[in-house]
């Protein structure tokens, strides 16, 4: 995925998932009239820490992945990427991956985004539809479909996508 690897989180990650997290999300949280303590990040980070896996870019660290694979029914519990890494198509692509992946497996994606958070825009443009709304967030769903495995090649290119009908 054009420099972009995996690997599962660690212990000795912590620190950098903090610093990330409080770096990603802060002016969000702030934007949404939320505050978080350095323990509330860390929390937020250990929260389903088994299925964290480090977003590296060039062979550094440079975001998180904790996507929860259950079945049918697969959630993004956070997905985050380094600022300066923001802008250039990653998180398209990492999304795009997932969503493949979920597809295959006959799953529908579930996640969640802050109201002030503008990525919700990047979610809608890859077919997530809000489910659910609370005062500050929306939870977003992708369903899987029967036709979804049509759409694949279009979510992959640039160009705008067309849809055959049967």
């Amino acid at each position: 995925m054009h420099s972009l690897s995996f690997r599962p989180a660690t212990e000795t990650d912590i620190d950098f998932l903090v610093q990330l997290a409080q770096k990603t999300m802060n002016e969000h949280l702030l934007a949404s009239g939320i505050t978080r303590t350095p323990g509330e990040y860390l929390q937020r980070v250990r929260f389903r820490f088994e299925c964290a896996q480090l977003i590296l870019f060039k062979n550094q660290p440079a975001g998180l992945l904790k996507l929860v694979r259950e079945g049918s029914a697969w959630e993004i519990i956070q997905i985050q990427l380094c600022p300066s890494l923001q802008g250039r198509g990653l998180g398209r692509r990492l999304l795009t991956k997932v969503i493949i992946q979920a597809r295959k497996a006959r799953a529908a994606l579930t996640l969640s985004v802050l109201k002030a958070n503008p990525a919700r825009n990047l979610y809608k443009r890859l077919g997530f539809v809000v489910a659910e709304e609370t005062e500050h967030a929306f939870t977003m769903r992708l369903e899987y479909t029967a036709t979804a495995p049509l759409l694949l090649n279009s979510m992959t290119e640039k160009k705008p996508a067309i849809f055959i009908k049967k």
